[in-house]
């Protein structure tokens, strides 16, 4: 009796037909690049904006049709379903390529690397241990070597690993300071300790650190937030005042995680002198450098960041400033030996006893994730055909647009820059005439209700934050092809909105 029935395998037989993978590969290309060309030419909305129970109800559709008993497996109607699909689907996210977006820390990503994703997307290539992943594992080492260095790391001292996202690499990260500093706490726990340990961290640090000290133990309302400066940098002389303090008591420190740059308004912390701080107190340092780490490959920005290398870990997400497709965050050890400290486990089917020095390559030994995808194909491939220049010049860019972009606000009467940006985040606020008598709280409330009226339009994607109790509107400059133009007609379509709101 056979195993399957003939009708599936056909099905079967189908899904993995090559000739049909080339077929449809050659409709999705010529799909993508018409994508492309339209969004990058400022047509169209930004964000493809229904709500949510729309989208699902739509998506949910899709699925059914899938469903359907005695489906056709003709090739030609498989490559219709195929272009209706793809087609739904560009017609309704979000347009990261448009021009006229100008929001989250997302970027629009370099269109080539997702084709070489799709190599190791296609082979399923995975990273738990090399011999089931040896070129992405070569790649991975190739990548954060290179990067590290460009941060200022001693060749053949460092070491590090790619991993998924910022929130997930910092919690790496500070699972690695955890145990190092209070010793047996991965196998014995933190219940025990007394006083209870302590995590340092910059006051407006991204909400994942927080949220890692919840989730290693430690307990988020035992994160000690450090006061920031005018130019709200984390203040080193508070910072030691703060340790000083911990110390005397005999309370334990994990860590402080200082940023580059923090989230609300893009501010680097002075590196060099928390340094110096933490290691007269014996402290990990640790830097959130998701967001502006990347400035390290810029001539005229890399001041911005010096002082990564003095830091014992530090996170820097390439699917931020480097412009690469998501999924791709990188942990940095400043001592290679840390990395082998995250986690202590052992699990015979995976790492081979017969060969321990593939420990070294093995990724599952230093990384949360077991099977983690082949995350830096892309930025490996772009990097090996254009250089290190292509990321210059996109940092380049857009920290030069966010200058521009202050400047130009400032010259405005009905706009209120909050403070001149140091990279591409830019805070600012609308103040027609009409709200001239209007209270603080109205004010506020007109943000909110102006940045939603532009997003569901699709004329613009910006987002908003909230300072010193206050709401601002929030742009990230974090697509090349952005020019001044663009952001002049923000300013354009943000009093056009005003207007209809007022």
């Amino acid at each position: 009796m056979p195993i399957i029935t003939s009708e599936q395998r056909q099905l079967i037989n189908t899904a993995y037909d090559p000739h049909l993978v080339r077929e449809m590969g050659q409709h999705v290309a010529q799909s993508l690049a018409d994508h492309l060309t339209k969004v990058q030419s400022a047509t169209g909305p930004v964000l493809n904006w229904q709500d949510p129970p729309h989208f699902i109800a739509a998506a949910t559709e899709q699925l059914a049709k899938g469903d359907v008993a005695q489906q056709s497996l003709d090739p030609q109607d498989l490559i219709l379903r195929f272009d209706q699909l793809i087609q739904q689907s560009l017609a309704s996210g979000q347009n990261l390529h448009h021009p006229h977006y100008v929001g989250h820390q997302v970027p629009a990503s370099v269109p080539l690397a997702a084709l070489f994703d799709a190599a190791t997307t296609l082979t399923n290539q995975v990273m738990a241990i090399y011999e089931m992943g040896p070129w992405a594992t070569a790649i991975e080492r190739a990548v954060v070597n290179r990067l590290g260095q460009a941060m200022g790391f001693a060749a053949g001292q460092f070491g590090g690993l790619i991993t998924s996202g910022g929130s997930l690499a910092n919690l790496t990260a500070l699972l690695t300071a955890r145990n190092v500093a209070l010793g047996d706490s991965w196998t014995h726990g933190l219940a025990a300790r007394s006083p209870a340990p302590v995590l340092v961290a910059h006051a407006e640090a991204h909400y994942c650190v927080t949220r890692s000290a919840g989730i290693l133990g430690i307990g988020t309302e035992q994160v000690v937030r450090v006061p920031v400066d005018a130019d709200r940098r984390m203040d080193p002389n508070q910072l030691d005042e703060i340790l000083t303090d911990l110390r005397s008591r005999n309370i334990p420190i994990v860590a402080v995680s200082a940023a580059a740059c923090a989230t609300p308004i893009g501010a680097f912390d002075p590196l060099p002198e928390i340094s110096d701080v933490c290691r007269r107190h014996d402290v990990w340092l640790h830097v959130d450098a998701a967001h502006g780490g990347a400035a390290c490959l810029s001539d005229k920005h890399r001041h911005l960041v010096a002082g990564l290398e003095l830091a014992d870990s530090v996170v820097c997400d390439a699917h931020k400033m480097m412009f690469m497709p998501a999924l791709c965050a990188m942990v940095f050890y400043r001592n290679q030996e840390h990395r082998f400290a995250t986690f202590a486990q052992t699990a015979p089917y995976l790492f081979d006893p017969s060969a321990p020095g593939m420990a070294e390559y093995d990724n599952g030994m230093i990384n949360l994730e077991c099977t983690k995808r082949a995350a830096a194909m892309g930025l490996w491939g772009v990097w090996s055909m254009f250089g290190q220049q292509l990321f210059e010049a996109m940092v380049d860019t857009t920290f030069g647009l966010g200058q521009w972009f202050y400047e130009l606000l400032k010259e405005q009467p009905d706009f209120q820059p909050f403070c001149q940006p140091e990279c591409n985040i830019v805070v600012f606020r609308y103040l027609p005439d009409k709200l001239q008598n209007s209270t603080p709280a109205e004010i506020d409330r007109f943000q909110l209700e102006l940045r939603r009226a532009v997003v569901k339009s699709g004329d613009f994607y910006l987002v908003q934050t909230i300072l010193d109790g206050r709401s601002y509107l929030r742009t990230t400059i974090i697509n090349p092809l952005t020019t001044e133009d663009h952001l002049q007609t923000l300013l354009d379509t943000l009093r056009t909105h005003g207007e209809n709101i007022l």
